[in-house]
């Protein structure tokens, strides 16, 4: 059972030495969903008799030693608005609890077309509509895997929780507000959103809808979850680049890292804001982590970067969002004048945060001020998150992942600990617009000496 902890790199390994075989490891991975999910509810669809015939094929292929792909023969699951064809996209509404995909997202049939064996598909909270917990009327609450009071995060708390709980090797989720980091953060595993315009978002979206999604799309990003950064890497490679016409005129490489040593790595590091106060027991991890990345040979610099105004650039950031809804269902959202003034300060934060990359490789800082809270069902407005230090309002929660989003930035939530009571707590690495490796690189090597994963005690 170790090997469903494992990394989906090394898994892949395990099937090219012919350790194990694609059939022996879906069975694997399918028999420990049934043992396992009904305490968390994070698996919501399986294909059992489609995953295991294309085990089957992925076998074959290896026996006839054809050139497989990077994640051959690996079982994964992918978030529920994604287009799986043959199975249901309902986003947890039950208007569309009907609705089953013809063909696959483009993301899907990246991940297929590098070996993957999608066998389900997992929790989302209902229309994608909450960045702090996962429930919706079809499918029902997900639980933390550490402990099943709490929330996993939202709104890709389902595949978060699965990742934790052994249920998947790899997972693709979403993140407007926070919904790959947030949940990364909470169950301690992995999450990337990837640079503005990486990865292409054909075939997520609601059911029903017949235009392509929106070219206004520079606050959304799809991206992955893992166990491991390594695997970050691996399924950003297989999925980002253009497609359609776009891809006849151009194609998208990985930049390349720019260290491969963490000692060479330039950190510029704020663990702390008067607009969302990072709990004491989340602010002891980060900072032991910190000191523990200064005493590796990392170059620590302190502070925002120049030009970056927090409190505003949060407050645009949500300003953004209200914009993003407001173009999905057309409203009177804001008058002309002001849609100009959020536009000329998003702008200001990309151009602050590119002249601060010139120096400066990577940005650590909270990923959620505090670890995961108790489930709470009660209106958005009447929430409120508790710490030791006292309530904090519940939309306090996305302060930290703002900061990467609104300049369209790739971010790396990163497991770095274990709080006093037993729960995940994640770092979050922005990195230079477009150098998703170098953030992805920088908490790879940063695990050597922090941990990375841990498998949850339940």
């Amino acid at each position: 059972m170790d090997v469903l902890f494992g990394s989906a790199t090394e898994a892949a390994a395990l099937l090219r030495r012919g350790e194990l075989s694609a059939r022996e490891l879906t069975a694997l991975q399918l028999d420990r969903v049934d043992a396992a999910n009904p305490a968390v509810n994070a698996v919501v669809e399986l294909r059992r008799d489609v995953a295991l015939r294309a085990a089957d094929e992925a076998d074959a292929a290896l026996a006839r030693g054809d050139d497989v792909g990077p994640l051959h023969g690996v079982p994964i699951t992918v978030k529920e608005a994604f287009d799986v064809a043959g199975m249901r996209t309902t986003w947890g509404n039950p208007a569309f609890a009907d609705f089953v995909a013809r063909e696959d997202s483009t993301v899907v049939a990246r991940l297929t077309a590098a070996g993957a064996v999608v066998i389900g598909k997992t929790n989302v909270h209902e229309m994608l509509a909450d960045f702090g917990q996962t429930a919706n009327p079809v499918h029902g609450r997900t639980d933390n895997p550490w402990d099943p009071d709490r929330t996993p995060g939202g709104s890709t708390g389902g595949g978060a929780a699965a990742l934790a709980a052994g249920l998947s090797f790899l997972e693709y989720g979403s993140d407007l507000v926070g919904s790959i980091r947030v949940p990364a953060a909470f169950c301690g595993v992995y999450g990337l959103k990837p640079s503005v315009d990486t990865v292409p978002l054909t075939g997520f979206q609601v059911p029903r809808t017949t235009a392509a999604p929106s070219d206004w799309r520079y606050l959304s990003s799809v991206g992955p979850l893992a166990r491991s950064a390594a695997d970050l890497r691996t399924a950003l490679r297989v999925t980002g680049g253009p497609e359609g016409p776009a891809a006849r005129a151009y194609s998208w490489h990985l930049a390349p890292p720019r260290s491969t040593r963490l000692a060479d790595f330039r950190v510029g590091v704020v663990l702390d804001h008067r607009d969302a106060p990072v709990s004491g027991e989340v602010g002891a991890v980060l900072s032991n982590a910190v000191d523990a990345l200064g005493a590796a040979g990392v170059e620590v610099v302190e502070g925002w970067p120049q030009g970056v105004d927090p409190t505003r650039d949060a407050e645009s950031f949500g300003f953004q969002v209200g914009l993003f809804f407001a173009f999905q269902e057309p409203e009177d959202f804001a008058p002309l004048s002001a849609v100009v003034e959020q536009e000329a300060r998003r702008m200001a934060a990309r151009t602050a945060w590119s002249r601060y990359f010139e120096d400066v490789d990577v940005f650590l800082c909270p990923t959620t001020f505090t670890p995961a809270f108790p489930h709470d069902t009660r209106p958005f407005a009447d929430r409120v998150i508790g710490t030791p230090e006292g309530d904090r309002p519940y939309d306090a929660l996305p302060f930290w992942v703002a900061h990467a989003s609104l300049p369209g930035l790739p971010a790396v939530s990163a497991p770095v600990g274990l709080t006093a009571g037993g729960l995940p707590v994640g770092a979050q690495v922005v990195g230079p617009p477009h150098e998703d490796d170098t953030a992805i690189t920088f908490a790879e090597l940063a695990a050597d000496v922090l941990g990375g994963y841990r498998r949850p005690p339940r």
